[in-house]
């Protein structure tokens, strides 16, 4: 588990949970799912069909990129069912704090591209460049949560909480 001071501890907990209930984790975590699904669908049906009619080079790079892209969709998914147990009360925050619920993958998620990208199916290109801009996005919040808002005192997302909660007078 990260070491905390008893302040950071309770400013992290506050961002991780206020993160766990927002709409912007319920967008996050919908479209996590439902791009994790769409893959499965997708690798299991049309993908695998396509995959057949490629040449050697382009199907070696096709394995490759889709083992990357379910890589990173798993990362992802992790995370976000991390934080949905958060929410749910299944997990305490400082609990998600520790490095093994944090997003990882991001050797594995930042390949280099393949040569033979032009010669992949249109189907897994959409698949990969919506992944990353997702991981990117989860990447970012779990960088803020996590790094920033341990170690920064000016923290935005937990300031605009903060905003949020004076303007309508919550406590």
């Amino acid at each position: 588990m990260t070491d905390l001071t008893v302040g950071e501890g309770a400013r992290s907990v506050r961002v991780i949970e206020d993160f766990a209930r927002s709409e912007l984790f319920d967008r996050t975590f919908q479209e996590g799912m439902e791009l994790v699904e769409e893959t499965a669908t997708y690798l299991d049906g049309g993908g695998r069909q396509e995959s057949k009619l490629l040449s050697r080079n382009a199907a070696l790079a096709y394995a490759a990129e889709s083992m990357r892209l379910t890589t990173r969709l798993m990362q992802v998914a992790s995370w976000l069912l991390v934080q949905r147990a958060v929410r749910e009360g299944d997990m305490a925050p400082e609990a998600a704090c520790e490095d093994r619920y944090r997003l990882g993958g991001e050797e594995v998620s930042r390949g280099g591209e393949p040569e033979s990208i032009e010669d992949l199916p249109s189907g897994l290109l959409g698949l990969l460049d919506r992944s990353e801009r997702l991981y990117e996005r989860v990447r970012r919040l779990d960088q803020r949560m996590y790094v920033e808002g341990v170690l920064d005192e000016g923290n935005a997302v937990l300031s605009q909480f903060d905003r949020l909660r004076s303007a309508f007078g919550a406590a």
